[in-house]
């Protein structure tokens, strides 16, 4: 049985942490607040200019020739995980790590055999776990956390945009965490590039808009589309950031109330062990009072 001043060390350390588990619950609670509303006022606009370019390029001639919809042969494949740049939120980060892995050895395990899959992490801690993986990773854009902004994030769509129209790429995958609630992350692997229509949009729209073109079609289609992809690593990074906050708020909360149990068991531990103390000093005090007695 461990000594009493053993235990009272464990119910100070234990307690120092509660508090630091409960104080970063609170910056969590205060960050998911921000980051949930950016995220919300995001997701109309997102939606919106989805739905409309999908009408638009529909049956257009400018869609089929732009350079964001050619499909070619998949040969050499760039995968965006966007991550954290901090741990101490569950199973955020490891996840995301694990769906980059999986969708690698489900799809495209012939390409990276052959060394053509790399990795643009958005977010440290993706970038060290597939690093330490052995994945090909670029970290150029692994800081954005640090400076998140739309300008931070279109440098990095900018890359996998140009790589993709000029053919270092033959296929753009987007691996993030999209939020639903606090206690609820829903991972997601979408295809970014190319463009693909979804069929399963097409059957649920029965009317489709009559759009007059000023100054062109073509202009239009080609303005709108780079845009929107822009806008949709954007969105995937401010899902990200929420996701992370309420992971961290959820895990921060689970934490305290573990330290909170281990404190009623150590406390609980301490009152035995110094019941037991006293009980043995009051029995050495009678057993030396009776040998005094006896004499």
């Amino acid at each position: 049985m461990p000594s009493l001043k053993e235990v009272r060390n464990r119910i100070v350390s234990v307690n120092s942490t509660q508090q630091i588990t409960k104080a970063m619950k609170m910056v969590s609670a205060a960050k998911l607040r921000r980051a949930t509303d950016a995220i919300v006022q995001m997701r109309p606009y997102s939606k919106k200019l989805t739905e409309m370019i999908a009408t638009v390029s529909a049956n257009a001639e400018g869609a089929k020739e732009n350079p964001y919809t050619v499909v070619r042969e998949i040969n050499r494949v760039l995968i965006i995980a966007v991550s954290s740049d901090r741990g101490l939120c569950g199973a955020f980060n490891a996840n995301i790590g694990k769906t980059t892995a999986g969708l690698i050895n489900e799809k495209y395990a012939a390409q990276q055999e052959a060394g053509k899959v790399e990795i643009l992490a958005i977010g440290k801690k993706a970038a060290e776990y597939l690093t330490r993986r052995g994945y090909k990773v670029n970290q150029k854009y692994a800081d954005i956390f640090t400076r998140l902004s739309f300008p931070s994030v279109r440098e990095a769509a900018d890359y996998a945009m140009n790589s993709f129209a000029e053919g270092e790429f033959d296929v753009v995958e987007l691996v993030f965490n999209e939020f639903k609630n606090v206690a609820t992350q829903i991972l997601r692997a979408e295809q970014l590039l190319p463009l693909v229509e979804k069929k399963e949009e097409n059957k649920q729209k029965t009317t489709t808009a009559d759009y007059i073109f000023e100054p062109s079609e073509e202009e239009i289609i080609n303005e709108l589309i780079p845009k929107a992809l822009k806008l949709q690593v954007y969105k995937a990074v401010l899902e990200s950031n929420a996701s992370e906050h309420g992971a961290r708020m959820t895990a921060m909360d689970k934490a305290t109330d573990n330290a909170g149990e281990l404190l009623k068991e150590l406390k609980l531990q301490y009152n035995r062990s110094r019941q037991a103390a006293i009980t043995k000093e009051i029995l050495e005090i009678v057993g030396g009072a009776e040998a005094l007695a006896a004499e």
